[in-house]
């Protein structure tokens, strides 16, 4: 698919710098499978949910990933933003980390190359054949490596919002129900549920679980091919488990739909999907590099809960291909007539599947 068809014009001052000031607050925009646009809220979201439906979110949870050091020896400033962590040893009867991580510094960087910050350290490892760095994360005093992460590193909000983290971000992005650690970004649907929301769907009938996906560079690295067939996805991990994929076998006899909690749990469903048993999951804890376009046919997720996403970024193209390319992209363009807050901490969409599943 052409990169360019994803692209639509947003006025810089609709790119959200703040969440709302109640998570349920946010405004929500709701596409019916037979047509129509609604305007409501995100603290109504139940009444637009069918009773019975299995919602699954994604548990994970975001690192304090960013991390502003010095150089040893001469001061200079670096930024490591982790990845993944991909193992970790005991190298003279001290622990240490190895990690993929973007790096930048003032003056270039280069293997062997070392970095404090506070008790961490950090050493430039080599690179990777996909151009990041491999890490190697220890301690000056033998302190637990990810209390030191912790101390050390900052949330790492997106570049395009236009501030440092403050205290607050320390809460308003995570979910309320943020459980497993391994992200760098936040699943960013998940940011408007509050307590209240989700128990205002089980008091519909609905069931709520829970998948695992540790958000990477396969979620937002910016998209620099001209047409996606040729973008890199990376690979990130997921996780579903046999509670799951019961309840998604629940779900199904019960003749419930199951409403996917942002493009993440989407992409976890559908990359766990069973070829043997349609609209069902098969438990797994596996990586995947799915990307999905316009023309997928969907196995497991009917109605997707979202924020609005990146132009020419792969989480629109998940979008247009759930709920149709010209449908998303007009719903867009009256978004911005409309004065919606986009991406992070902006506003969010409800929506049908387009297409019958596969």
């Amino acid at each position: 698919m052409r990169l360019d068809a994803l692209d639509y014009e947003l006025p810089p001052e609709l790119i959200a710098q703040e969440p709302a000031a109640d998570r349920d607050r946010a405004r929500l925009m709701v596409l019916p499978r037979d047509g129509g646009t609604l305007h409501a809220h995100v603290a109504d979201l139940a009444e637009h949910v069918p009773e019975g439906t299995l919602v699954v979110v994604n548990d994970t949870r975001v690192l304090r990933a960013r991390i502003l050091g010095t150089k040893e020896g001469t001061g200079g400033k670096t930024e490591i933003f982790l990845l993944r962590k991909v193992r970790e040893d005991v190298a003279g009867g001290a622990a240490v980390q190895t990690w993929r991580a973007l790096a930048r510094a003032s003056k270039g960087l280069r293997p062997g190359m070392r970095i404090d910050k506070g008790v961490l350290r950090a050493e430039l490892a080599g690179k990777t054949e996909d151009g990041l760095f491999e890490v190697d994360l220890t301690t000056r005093d033998g302190s637990p490596i990810d209390e030191a992460v912790r101390a050390a590193g900052q949330i790492p909000l997106p570049p395009y919002i236009k501030r440092a983290p403050r205290p607050e971000d320390e809460e308003r992005y995570q979910t309320v129900y943020a459980k497993r650690e391994g992200s760098v970004a936040a699943p960013t649907a998940g940011l408007h549920l509050t307590s209240a929301l989700l128990e205002a769907l089980r008091s519909r009938g609905c069931e709520i679980a829970s998948c695992t996906l540790h958000i990477g560079l396969g979620t937002f690295q910016p998209v620099t091919a001209a047409d996606l067939d040729e973008h890199p996805m990376h690979a990130e991990y997921f996780e579903v488990t046999r509670e799951l994929a019961a309840s998604v076998a629940r779900a199904r006899e019960r003749g419930a739909e199951v409403l996917a909690i942002g493009t993440t749990t989407v992409r976890t469903l559908e990359s766990a999907r069973d070829p043997e048993r349609p609209g069902l999951v098969r438990a797994c804890a596996e990586e995947t590099r799915l990307l999905v376009q316009p023309g997928y046919r969907f196995g497991v997720v009917d109605r997707l809960f979202t924020n609005f996403h990146l132009p020419r970024s792969t989480l629109l193209s998940l979008v247009t291909a759930f709920g149709g390319l010209s449908r998303v992209l007009e719903a867009y363009r009256l978004a911005v007539r409309e004065r919606y807050r986009f991406f992070s901490y902006g506003d969010a969409m409800l929506l049908d599947r387009a297409e019958p599943s596969a």
